[in-house]
């Protein structure tokens, strides 16, 4: 059984050394151990330093293209080298890389197809109040979209069994952590958790610039994930929700012309009102028909992807 640790890197120089020193060189139950290098454009010596510490696979990115495609590429990159089991973690040494015999064992022994380590946010001291609120409200959104009861989405110390990696296609620019929980869930993929302490901090984020963004993003990434694989629940809750409020400028009207009698144009309003929000009801109810069908064609597709890169990888 062949494990391969992939660490995608961004002008890691200082930390990587620490990286790649805590990585197990033997785990129970895995033939060999590798390490795969993506560097997403690092301007350091990060690659320098990666072959100077006897690391033979990279992934190269002429100029930054993001985590997640730098994700995605690396996964390619591994099931190529006939990886059983794919680790990622980071290359700022935020996570413990001595614990991946503990991460990968759940997939050893046939439990799961992907493990997540849970960083237990709460004990994170450099983690400020707001910071750890917006880790727990978007957990529990995502658990809510993706069918899943993972402890901590965002972490990135995870491992992937390979046919699960098979399974998943990355398709967003911002992150991978939410959108491959989201389509593990809806593919009924086993998933557990380790619970691990995160090393000290070593640098500011660069995922995203403040708060804010991160809110914007990550609810964007949750939202595009409902529509792809619950559209109807979107849509048809929007068109229901549109729908009842619909009743309430035509009941206005009724009131004022059928029961007071105040007759004339003075009420047209409501009934414009009324209309156009069922308009909109109809419009959502018929959008909601269409996403399922385009939902069902993304099924049969990524199976076909699945088939392909069973073609390409296995061979």
């Amino acid at each position: 059984m062949k494990v391969i640790v992939q660490v995608p890197c961004l002008n890691e120089e200082q930390t990587l050394p620490l990286v790649l020193a805590s990585i197990p060189k033997k785990i129970p139950g895995v033939d060999s151990i590798e390490v795969l290098i993506i560097d997403d454009g690092s301007s350091d010596k990060t690659v320098e330093i990666a072959k100077k510490l006897g690391v033979t696979h990279f992934v190269y990115h002429a100029q930054r293209r993001g985590l997640a495609r730098s994700f995605q590429d690396g996964i390619n990159y591994a099931l190529g080298l006939g990886a059983d089991i794919i680790v990622n973690t980071d290359g700022d040494n935020q996570y413990p890389q001595e614990r991946i015999a503990d991460l990968v064992q759940p997939i050893i022994r046939g439990r799961a197809d992907i493990v997540i380590a849970d960083r237990q946010v709460k004990k994170i001291e450099h983690f400020s109040p707001v910071k750890k609120l917006m880790q727990r409200v978007g957990t529990r959104v995502l658990n809510i979209a993706a069918g899943t009861k993972v402890p901590d989405a965002p972490s990135g110390f995870r491992a992937y069994s390979r046919q699960a990696a098979m399974q998943l296609n990355v398709v967003t620019r911002f992150s991978y952590a939410m959108e491959t929980i989201i389509q593990a869930g809806n593919k009924q993929m086993a998933i557990e958790s380790l619970a691990i302490e995160t090393n000290p901090k070593t640098r500011e984020s660069r995922l995203f610039k403040s708060p804010l963004e991160h809110i914007f993003k990550s609810g964007s990434a949750i939202v595009r994930a409902f529509v792809m694989y619950k559209p109807y629940v979107v849509f048809v809750t929007l068109g229901v929700l549109l729908l009842v409020i619909s009743i309430i400028p035509f009941a206005r009207w009724f009131y004022l012309v059928e029961i007071v009698h105040q007759h004339g144009n003075r009420h047209l309003q409501s009934l414009i009102l009324g209309s156009v929000l069922m308009t909109g009801a109809f419009i959502s109810f018929t959008l909601g028909i269409i996403a399922d069908l385009i939902r069902m064609n993304r099924v049969l597709t990524e199976e076909t992807l699945e088939h392909a890169k069973h073609t390409r990888f296995d061979a």
